[in-house]
């Protein structure tokens, strides 16, 4: 039994909602967030102390009695998250490049201009202005993925997953796909290749073992329900020590001597080679100069561009899944087919590093050092407040499942404070606004220069001063 006043006696302390309405304390909240939604927090803060009350928390009372500013206060701040749009803007200070968490790759200029041009108003996604009739939304990034990639015809649709669907629906539906034992993966979320398979209609035969897949054991599979040779890339883990695949360009020879479509899962997707800095990684060209029947990639990873899954290969076989019906549901819009297509261009004319993607990934050491000394020297003014900033060298990754156990040499500043935990200064980061995401290592708080841009700094800076002297009158936004 718990000590003080009843719980019936503390619960009829709580104000209705009407007499909340009315309070000038709240005017300011009301007016700012609107009736609707005050109310909706109001109702959703009474719920809350209601709930925490049957089950023996009493934390805004005090000696029995209701603390009315305490509640006053939640739901001013229940007002303001119920306000604001849970998607915003973050400051990624983890190293991690394409963060699937927070989006992938940042777009560049030219798509975020085309975005807004193109979303505010009418577009040519499918006319023609020169005949005036109607035209095919691909032609806007089918012609330039074929010349970026040598590829005879591309097709787009809205993520890597769905490009996988779709060729595996519109070829191998109600068929057998034969595929490796080790390229069975799982991406995020439990999203498992046997699983889309299964969701395409698709009959699995596996081959080869965990380790070790042999050509033979593809052409040893093949039968007359066979309708597919599937090549799946690890993008996300690394099998090392006693192993071996098959080649690609020798399944896809298999391939054309068994008449079977080989189709390559690329994953990540690059345009680009990037050994100069230690990264060896097969690109859409690789693929393509293999003879591979089709090749399915994100536009979101390596590329650098929006969320999309990119399908380049044979003509007939590309046509084949634009015409499935799938297609229509999987189809990409005209922000992703701007965006898409603004990108491919800075890769045509050479300009790549205007991606912010590849920018990140090619960073000079040198540069890094020097960002991490602006910040470190930007902190250093939060001495005084307990703070101790340091710099180290470490090492970032790329994420989004790409380009695992390959560490990219970068410089870290390290945070430290007197008084105040690394989890809790993570904490007070993440709940900032805007949110800023860091690492905890060996009880510091680790930021990583190379996800950040110069404009960061000063919110950094500020939000940490807020931290340490939460009086000090510096606003949150």
């Amino acid at each position: 039994m718990t000590d003080g006043p009843a719980i019936e006696t503390l619960l009829r302390q709580l104000p209705g909602v009407d007499q909340l309405l009315g309070r000038p304390s709240l005017e300011q909240a009301r007016t700012k967030a609107g009736h609707r939604t005050f109310v909706d927090a109001a109702r959703h803060v009474l719920d809350q102390v209601r709930s925490a009350l049957r089950n023996g928390e009493r934390h805004l009372f005090h000696d029995g009695r209701l603390d009315g500013d305490e509640l006053e206060r939640w739901i001013a701040a229940e007002c303001e998250r119920l306000s604001r749009p849970s998607l915003r803007r973050v400051i990624n200070a983890t190293g991690i490049i394409a963060h699937t968490n927070l989006g992938r790759a940042p777009l560049a200029a030219p798509a975020l201009a085309a975005l807004t041009e193109i979303a505010s108003g009418y577009s040519t996604l499918e006319f023609d202005p020169q005949t005036g009739g109607r035209a095919e939304r691909l032609d806007h990034v089918g012609p330039l993925l074929c010349r970026l990639t040598g590829a005879e015809a591309a097709l787009v649709v809205n993520n890597n997953a769905a490009a996988v669907l779709l060729a595996l629906s519109a070829i191998a539906s109600s068929r057998e796909v034969i595929v490796s034992r080790g390229e069975l993966v799982e991406i995020g979320g439990s999203f498992r290749m046997p699983d889309v398979m299964r969701m395409a209609g698709c009959r699995l035969r596996e081959v080869g073992t965990t380790n070790k897949t042999k050509i033979g054991d593809y052409a040893a599979a093949i039968g007359d329900e066979t309708s597919m040779l599937l090549k799946v890339h690890r993008s996300n883990f690394r099998i090392v020590g006693f192993t071996e695949e098959v080649d690609p360009a020798a399944l896809a020879e298999l391939g054309r001597e068994r008449a079977l479509p080989v189709v390559e899962d690329l994953g990540s997707g690059s345009l680009l080679r990037h050994d100069t800095i230690g990264i060896r990684e097969r690109t859409v060209q690789d693929a393509v100069r293999d003879r591979l029947d089709l090749i399915c990639f994100s536009g979101d990873k390596m590329l650098g561009g929006p969320q999309a899954g990119i399908v380049v290969g044979g003509a007939a076989w590309v046509e084949r899944l634009r015409r499935h019906p799938l297609f229509r549901a999987l189809r990409p819009g005209k922000l992703t087919l701007s965006a898409l297509a603004h990108t491919l261009q800075l890769y045509w004319r050479g300009e790549e590093l205007e991606v912010p993607v590849i920018a990140m990934l090619r960073r000079p050491l040198a540069e890094l050092r020097s960002g991490a000394k602006r910040l470190s020297e930007a902190l250093a003014a939060l001495a005084e407040l307990g703070y101790r900033i340091a710099e180290r060298d470490g090492h970032s990754e790329f994420g989004a499942g790409s380009l695992p156990a390959t560490p990219l040499p970068t410089r870290l500043v390290t945070v430290e404070h007197d008084a105040i935990a690394a989890s809790e200064l993570e904490e007070s980061l993440r709940s900032n606004d805007p949110t800023i995401l860091v690492c905890v290592r060996d009880g510091r708080v680790v930021l990583d220069v190379r996800t950040l841009r110069s404009g960061d700094l000063p919110a950094i800076a500020g939000a940490l001063r807020r931290i340490a002297a939460p009086n000090s009158g510096e606003s949150g936004r």
